[in-house]
């Protein structure tokens, strides 16, 4: 094929067989990121002989590292990491340090160079965070306490991993590697090192945490979105090139500090929407490229180096992580949580890896065992969150520690002694503190009605507990949630939450407390609240329909005291009743058609149900 067009068909075969596999393993229950891997292999010249530049292909997986980190850091949130400080920050580096010990002296007993056995150390020490991200949103983990834990703990590895990558180079020749200015004394390639990412880190901390905020806002006032997005692309890789050429610093730590100053800005949370569509477009790249680099072929030459390997990533990391946790006196499920998160690798080591090679720290051989690695954790991860409450379970019924540890609860999770007992007798329990439960907390204190308030995010419960308000952290699912926000006792459960299915789950748990409890439950859509509504759940507030009736009302108002032809006070008063009185009659006109579609949904149930002697 025509040079000319060589990155045209580079990104064209690269993104058309990324698409295909990693729709496959979404619909097979993988992270697409396994499918963007073996798209690179296959793709790869090594294989199928594909007509891809791998030198193109290695320059947009640099893009791809650039737009990855600074999404990182645009994340990255400083008040998250210092609120579970105290168990992340020594547990992650104390993992980081006994998993790379483990690795280093297996690759010894396999009779690797120093070097290398380091570089395997540091690349199997430190797990996916965009795996873990995508597993925790997906069971919902994301805002609990175990979640913020485990986010907490990879962003700690993130910042270990980023100081390694600076530290690497000038350490390279100590290592058996190569470097650039290896003719120069270790001390004076350390110093410099350091001395340049010092300067780096302050310029962007004391110049940039000012520019690129103003920067931001002049370019929002123009009103131009694609303006918008190319300044945030512009400062991402432009920063991340210029701290390359004069600071002698990684793509990987300018764009991580970029992102990090721009989060600062007021429009942070744009500039993250704005750049995801390229920065998902440039990931699957890097992985696609880093794919591109494997060899099967070795692999096949040392199967028994594979299989140690994988046992390190999902027995041994996951082990010290589930040890740290309960060392620190933390609950069962959040060890449990965090060793699950922590049974892979991915990004960070393909990074240090790719870094270790062109240092000549680590070979090929070396880079196809890890890439392996990679995708076979990956595409395992899953099961090692289905499996892990049979696990916590069969630890309990067999381990005593594992029982003190499961009795632990989390401090935010329990109801505070000093709670007086009136305020949790025919109390409310309101589950989400969204706008809608944030709204009808308002109206409660108002009223002096007592309430207690069940939500996922222990910062919003922390919130709250500083306001004087009861709150209790923890799923509404689960009855012993409940059971602390004394559902057994209270007078009504209010539901604001969205997810029809964890409300019902919630109503069945609510109900078997406390049968005579009164439900009230939002619903998103009619359709919803028609199937909520025929089953007897509780009473139903959809959204729509009572936002329509308050509409209506302030119609009725407005057109009935401007046609009754004068303002004076009688008769706004007179309009406002009048009001009303239609208001109500459009509220019974909507109660009756309900019903109506009740009545016919049971007859239609009614009619369609087996007999008696039947079922029996």
């Amino acid at each position: 094929m025509d040079n000319s067009i060589t990155l045209i068909s580079t990104v064209a075969i690269a993104f058309g067989v990324a698409l295909i596999l990693g729709f496959i393993a979404e619909k097979l229950k993988f992270p697409a990121l396994v499918g963007y891997l073996v798209a690179g292999i296959i793709v790869s010249p090594n294989l199928y002989g594909f007509n891809v530049d791998l030198g193109l292909a290695e320059q947009l997986s640099e893009l791809g590292v650039m737009l990855l980190m600074f999404g990182v850091g645009l994340n990255f949130s400083l008040s998250d990491l210092l609120k579970v400080k105290k168990l992340v920050v020594p547990g992650a580096v104390c993992q980081m340090a006994l998993s790379a010990f483990c690795a280093i002296m297996m690759a010894h007993l396999w009779g690797w160079p120093i070097g290398q056995c380091v570089i395997l150390g540091m690349c199997l020490s430190c797990a996916s965070t965009v795996v873990v991200l995508k597993a925790l949103e997906a069971r919902s983990l994301l805002e609990g306490f175990d979640g913020r834990v485990a986010v907490g703990w990879l962003v700690v590895q993130d910042m270990v991993t980023v100081l390694m990558l600076v530290l690497l180079p000038p350490l390279a020749s100590l290592l058996g590697g190569h470097s650039a200015t290896s003719d120069l004394p270790l001390w004076r390639l350390i110093v410099e090192t350091v001395a340049r990412v010092a300067a780096f880190i302050i310029l962007m901390l004391v110049i940039g945490k000012r520019v690129l905020p103003w920067l931001l806002w002049q370019v929002a006032k123009t009103g131009s979105r694609e303006l918008f997005t190319l300044c945030v692309l512009a400062v991402a890789i432009g920063i991340a090139y210029g701290a390359s050429e004069i600071f002698s610093v990684s793509f990987a730590l300018g764009a991580f500090f970029a992102g990090m100053v721009m989060r600062e800005s007021q429009y942070a949370h744009r500039a993250a929407v704005e750049s995801l569509p390229l920065r998902d477009a440039f990931s699957v790249i890097f992985f696609v490229g880093v794919g591109m680099l494997f060899d099967p072929s070795a692999i096949l030459e040392h199967p028994f180096y594979l299989l140690g390997i994988l046992f390190l990533i999902l027995i041994v990391n996951p082990l010290i992580a589930f040890g740290t946790v309960l060392l620190f006196r933390y609950p069962l499920h959040t060890a449990v949580t965090l060793a699950c998160c922590l049974g892979q690798i991915g990004e960070f080591s393909f990074i240090l890896g790719t870094l270790g090679v062109s240092l000549g720290l680590l070979t090929k051989e070396g880079m196809n065992l890890v890439l392996a690695a990679a995708i076979l954790t990956i595409a395992l991860n899953p099961i090692s969150f289905s499996v892990a409450r049979p696990v916590a379970e069969l630890l309990c019924k067999h381990f005593r520690f594992a029982r003190t540890a499961a009795a632990r609860l989390d401090p935010q999770s329990t109801m505070p002694d000093e709670v007086e007992s009136k305020k949790l007798l025919r109390h409310v329990v309101i589950v989400g503190y969204s706008s809608i439960g944030r709204k009808v907390c308002e109206i409660l204190t108002k009223q002096k009605i007592p309430f207690v308030v069940v939500d996922k995010q222990d910062d919003v419960i922390s919130t709250l507990r500083k306001q004087g308000l009861v709150a209790i952290q923890g799923d509404c699912t689960d009855p012993a949630t409940l059971l602390q926000a004394h559902v057994q006792n209270s007078a009504q459960l209010v539901l604001t939450i969205s997810d029809e299915l964890e409300s019902r789950k919630a109503i069945a748990a609510a109900k078997i407390l406390n049968p005579d409890i009164e439900i009230i439950i939002r619903a998103v859509t009619d359709t919803e609240a028609d199937h909520l509504r025929s089953e007897n759940l509780g009473i139903v507030v959809q959204a729509s329909t009572a936002l329509a009736l308050r509409i209506a009302q302030y119609s009725i108002y407005s057109f009935t005291k401007y046609s009754s032809g004068g303002h004076s006070k009688r008769k706004e008063e007179e309009a406002e009743e009048k009001a009303k009185d239609m208001l109500d009659d459009l509220v019974a006109d909507e109660e009756r058609t309900v019903e109506k579609s009740t009545q016919h949904e049971r007859l239609m149930h009614s009619s369609n149900k087996p007999t008696d002697s039947m079922e029996k």
